[in-house]
């Protein structure tokens, strides 16, 4: 006759589970993830980021298909880098976050077009527009225009007088692009670098400022932008 199997899986150590054992472990109790508000605000946080990334790489995705308008894709992704942004912003969530492929690996997430798009900051419609500017009658038009070249001053201006952190410049290279988009689709004489220098802002800290030698660069290409800008106007 064979011999009788155990009720349990035989382990190396020979290991006998006991009933005292499994008297102490209460399978209908639900098991905590934290013990305080701080603990669950941070958890919640990590969360809402994990989400935002899943959601993030699904827009990208169905916005390369053309499964989604260019301003329902640029109001969505406006609004998750936001969201990324904001929750980024807790010092406690920054550090229990550490960085993005850290973050990545720890919770098995791939999500590349996500990472791209985290990368540069801006919705795709902003960094390269895929379509011309909505026709304007004469007066809205020149309204456009003004906009922009007063959005090219204000960046100049403020680099002049040493407004040079990323919070400072940040906001007003995004309003430039923003601004330029609404007058020309036309690439220009360095376009690119607005978008350039979007991009190095965007992996600085809040308060970081621009070195020296990299505000002076920033005049002259934000310089030679914007003439190129002006040179689609004639």
């Amino acid at each position: 006759m064979y011999a009788r199997q155990p009720a349990y899986a035989p382990t190396p150590y020979s290991y006998t589970p006991t009933s005292s054992l499994s008297a102490t472990i209460n399978l209908d109790e639900e098991l905590k993830l934290f013990t305080s508000s701080t603990d669950r605000d941070l958890y919640e946080s990590l969360a809402e980021i994990y989400s935002i990334l899943v959601t993030l790489d699904a827009l990208e995705k169905a916005y390369l298909k053309d499964s989604i308008t260019d301003a329902d894709y640029g109001e969505t992704c406006s609004r998750l880098l936001k969201q990324y942004k904001s929750n980024l912003a807790n010092e406690t969530v920054a550090n229990a976050f550490g960085d993005l492929e850290t973050f990545k690996r720890e919770w098995d997430l791939e999500c590349p077009r996500a990472t791209e798009r985290i990368r540069v900051g801006l919705p795709a419609t902003v960094e390269q527009p895929s379509h011309k500017p909505a026709a304007q009658a004469g007066a809205a038009a020149a309204t456009s225009i003004i906009a922009a070249s007063e959005c090219f001053i204000t960046v100049l201006d403020a680099i002049k007088i040493g407004m040079i952190s990323k919070d400072q410049l940040h906001p007003l290279l995004a309003e430039t692009i923003q601004a330029v988009n609404k007058v020309t689709d036309k690439e220009f004489e360095n376009r690119e670098k607005i978008v350039h220098w979007l991009i190095t802002l965007n992996q600085m800290r809040a308060a970081q400022e621009l070195g020296q030698e990299q505000a002076r660069e920033l005049e002259f290409d934000m310089t030679r932008a914007y003439n190129g800008f002006k040179s689609t106007l004639e």
